[in-house]
């Protein structure tokens, strides 16, 4: 019987798998020459704040901004770390 794992633990491998995998595909693009293979491995969507937030008490100011950029190999590396942890 498979162990009973958290959502904090799948949030925690999705985000892993997601940022070695972008980093990957940000590495392996910038060695490519420029073209639809290098566009492949370097684009996608940003999701998330792309300016950030500021939360004013005129004592006290907080500054808020989250960017995910997220590429071909970044899915793969979370697909490739659900698999992961399936199998543990």
């Amino acid at each position: 019987m498979p162990a009973q794992r958290g959502i904090g633990l799948l949030v925690l491998v999705v985000i892993a798998g997601l940022v070695i995998g972008s980093l990957l595909g940000e590495l392996v693009g910038g060695f490519l020459p420029s073209g639809r293979v290098q566009d492949l491995f370097m684009r996608g969507p940003t999701i998330g704040l792309t300016s950030p937030v500021t939360f004013d008490l005129r004592f006290l100011s907080f500054t808020f901004g989250l960017a995910l950029k997220v590429n071909l190999v970044g899915v793969l590396g979370v697909v490739l770390a659900a698999v992961t942890l399936r199998r543990l």
